[in-house]
């Protein structure tokens, strides 16, 4: 009998043991099952991953029905919360560094923005988020534009006087300067500002200009173009203390997934745009983009504000600035 349990522990050890099986949480703002490429991102990690068949599980929890959307930051510092897709300027109150991701005319288009990737700029981004106990799987750079009740939104003058919502601080310092009284909320949140009057024009990214049906609530709609003023860098982000804690084929795993969902964002990035126009145009809303001559008028706005108090009040802020300015 000795023998027998003898033989059968040593088989034991040397089979290799299989990852431990366990599920992870996923938490975003976004708009589940209604096509948004940031549910669709998240989706798409966690479909990966369960099929590489490493014992892990991920569910994904949109619309804030796990997380308020600005709660997020802490919970994956915490390692309370798992993976988010998360708009990383909504942090730049803990981190003020991050107002760089969403830095009026700072990106441009779609092709500079996956220049920005693979830059000293980027390098400098992923580094201050790792010091947050916080690791990417996905990059992600959503275009936006101006959405209005009153009117169409072109030259700096055409904002005065509107209760605008921005997403940041380094709009919301532009606009100001432009005459904008400002109303800050996350865009899961501008529908209804819109609806009750509390807010007369805002801006956001594509995605959620469509995904939160904005274009009933507006007259007119100022796409992005080739002269998009309004870009944010919007990660799939993970907790490192709940990564370190995987084994090494579920990492793997993760890092694979995240790679694929950021190859299948930036084929998808550009469409967003396009989606966005043709749904504001079924809805009747009146679609303009911004002239050359506009975003300049709102760039130099930008330097003498936001740009600016960037560089004064945040260490290392010119210098992010700088990088970014050198992807050509």
């Amino acid at each position: 009998m000795q023998k027998m349990i003898w033989a059968a522990s040593a088989l034991m050890l040397a089979v290799p043991m299989a990852a431990q099986s366990q599920t992870l949480k996923a938490s975003h703002q976004f708009p589940g099952g209604k096509g948004d490429a940031r549910d669709e991102m998240v989706q798409m990690i966690a479909s990966e991953v369960g099929a590489a068949d490493v014992g892990l599980e991920i569910r994904v929890y949109p619309g804030e029905s796990l997380y308020k959307a600005r709660d997020q930051w802490s919970a994956l510092t915490r390692g309370q919360l798992d993976i988010s897709s998360f708009p990383l300027d909504y942090a730049s109150g803990r981190v003020p560094q991050f107002s760089a991701t969403l830095m009026p005319g700072l990106v441009r288009n779609h092709e500079r923005a996956a220049r920005l990737n693979d830059s000293p700029f980027m390098e400098a981004i992923h580094a201050l988020i790792e010091e947050n106990d916080i690791i990417v799987l996905s990059d992600a750079w959503l275009a936006g534009g101006f959405v209005s009740k009153e009117n169409c939104i072109a030259a700096p003058d055409s904002i005065s006087g509107q209760v605008t919502r921005a997403a940041g601080p380094a709009f919301e310092q532009m606009l100001v300067g432009a005459g904008a009284s400002i109303s800050s909320m996350p865009s899961s949140e501008i529908y209804t500002g819109m609806q009750t009057g509390v807010l007369d024009a805002a801006n956001t990214s594509s995605g959620s200009m469509v995904s939160y049906r904005l274009f009933e609530q507006a007259t007119c709609l100022t796409a992005p173009g080739e002269n998009a003023l309004w870009f944010m860098y919007e990660p799939i982000l993970m907790s490192r203390t709940v990564y370190d804690r995987l084994e090494p084929e579920q990492q793997q795993a993760l890092m694979d997934a995240g790679q694929k969902a950021e190859a299948w964002f930036a084929e998808q990035a550009a469409g967003l745009d396009s989606k966005m126009v043709e749904a504001f145009e079924e809805a009747g809303v009146e679609v303009v983009s911004m002239t050359p001559e506009n975003y300049d008028a709102w760039l130099a706005i930008a330097q003498e504000t936001s740009y600016k108090k960037f560089a004064e009040d945040v260490e290392g802020g010119q210098e992010l600035i700088d990088q970014a300015l050198a992807v050509e």
